[in-house]
């Protein structure tokens, strides 16, 4: 049974894609004695709370990571937090990029702090592969903040709150997912953009995510990175999978976009384990006390984890039975 049955549960971004699907798992599996949506849109608020039919388990909280205050309130009496609260488009964090900073950063110490402070049991911090290597402002501003969530363990050695991060690739059927714009194009007889017709990504499911983050709950001492084991896709692939048969056009990588995705760099791959179906980032140097994880198995040397040098694929038709299946 997870540590977070029956518990006291706060999820910042909770009506995001990631959000809804989270609480989904949780009010269906985990049984939370409170699950506290943390979020800063009005309607975003009212449209999932129809959804979940005001659950008499779920509190609401209209809030932005940027205001530590309103984050102290909200989490008076909680005891897991997934952080979930970002902002996440490429090309908007290279028009706006203090914007990212204030929330990607200084909002993930605004948690960090507020977590120490009311006695928080643990937190996870979600992050993406853009992350590992950043080439854009987007990604540096989720490593800072993955950097920022490992050494929060040493603020809060002498306390009992804990911090891990999980990062993983791209999710299929979040806001924004290209699945629904390509079938949109489909219909109407035109041509696929496919940013390069050599691209391969990472790939995973809503429920796959929610389950890994659920698990690392289970697993983390403080200071881990998690990364899933997970197959990786070409984007040709899954285009065709999506709409068999429709022409495709290449437009050419985006400023910031990678031809192919990282979740673990080299360098990274020094400290990382192999433990079942995921990856872990042990840290540099724990003082708050860390044990590497019986199981974990090295990794060879010079070690990277790339979508163009995995050991999985999806196939096409695996790709069609999992669009079939979960869209």
């Amino acid at each position: 049974m997870s540590v977070l049955h029956g518990s006291s549960i706060l999820v910042t971004g909770g009506t995001g894609s990631f959000g809804k699907a989270f609480i989904r798992h949780a009010l269906e599996h985990l049984d939370p004695q409170r699950l506290v949506v943390f979020s800063r849109d009005e309607l975003k608020q009212y449209e999932v709370r129809q959804l979940f039919d005001d659950d008499p388990r779920l509190r609401w909280f209209i809030g932005d990571i940027r205001d530590e205050r309103r984050l102290l309130r909200a989490m008076h009496g909680v005891e897991y937090v997934v952080h979930a609260a970002a902002l996440k488009q490429v090309d908007t964090a290279e028009y706006n990029p203090f914007e990212f900073v204030q929330t990607n950063v200084v909002g993930s110490q605004n948690v960090i702090e507020a977590c120490i402070d009311t006695g928080v049991k643990k937190v996870v911090a979600l992050s993406t592969d853009k992350a590992s290597s950043p080439i854009n402002l987007y990604g540096a501003t989720k490593l800072t903040a993955d950097k920022l969530f490992v050494t929060g363990n040493h603020y809060a050695a002498a306390y009992p709150t804990r911090f891990a991060v999980v990062r993983y690739g791209n999710v299929m059927g979040s806001r924004g997912s290209v699945i629904p714009y390509f079938r949109k194009l489909a219909a109407e007889g035109k041509s696929l953009p496919i940013t390069d017709l050599r691209c391969t990504r990472f790939f995973i499911t809503l429920p796959q995510a929610v389950e890994f983050v659920v698990d690392s709950f289970d697993l983390m001492q403080g200071g881990e990175l998690y990364v899933p084991k997970i197959p990786s896709m070409k984007i040709v692939d899954l285009a065709q999978a999506i709409a068999p048969g429709a022409p495709m056009h290449d437009v050419g990588l985006r400023p910031g976009e990678k031809l192919h995705e990282e979740m673990i760099s080299p360098e990274e791959g020094r400290r990382a384990l192999r433990v079942d179906h995921r990856y872990v980032l042990q840290p540099d140097l724990a003082t708050w006390g860390y044990d590497p994880p019986p199981h974990g198995v090295p990794v060879p040397d010079e070690f990277a984890y790339r979508s163009n040098a995995n050991d999985e694929w999806f196939t096409r038709e695996q790709i069609t039975e999992i669009l079939q299946t979960e869209f």
